[in-house]
């Protein structure tokens, strides 16, 4: 190999190593949740939810509740008590995760806080 190839390949590998490290330290791309008093210092939506700008705090009568699940109410859509996408909140507040952030999207995820008895 001539020093140029060498030089070529050094460059690229260290560049691949670069961007696997940010990728495993930036908690791949998710954004976080606002501070509560709950969390004081936020939380992160999991990537599975957002992929950087897909979810935010709704006011709690933007989502209904009925015997089968819960309602979105800008969009109508009902996802049952059973379906994967709903998560625990983990600072008391409803989220609603939705395709590419959009107020009539598809929902990717919502945090739901504790009900009462």
């Amino acid at each position: 190999m001539t020093l140029l190839a060498v030089v070529a390949a050094a460059l690229v590998t260290a560049a691949l190593v670069g961007v696997w490290v940010f990728l495993m330290t930036s908690d791949a791309m998710a954004h976080d949740a606002l501070p509560t008093a709950a969390q004081p210092q936020g939380w992160s939506y999991p990537f599975s939810c957002c992929s950087g700008y897909d979810c935010r705090e709704v006011a709690d009568n933007a989502i209904g509740e009925r015997p089968e699940g819960y309602v979105i109410k800008g969009t109508g859509e009902l996802i049952t008590y059973a379906d994967s996408r709903i998560k625990d909140s983990p600072d008391g507040i409803f989220h609603w995760c939705s395709m590419a952030g959009a107020n009539d999207g598809h929902t990717v995820c919502l945090f739901v806080p504790p009900r009462g008895f």
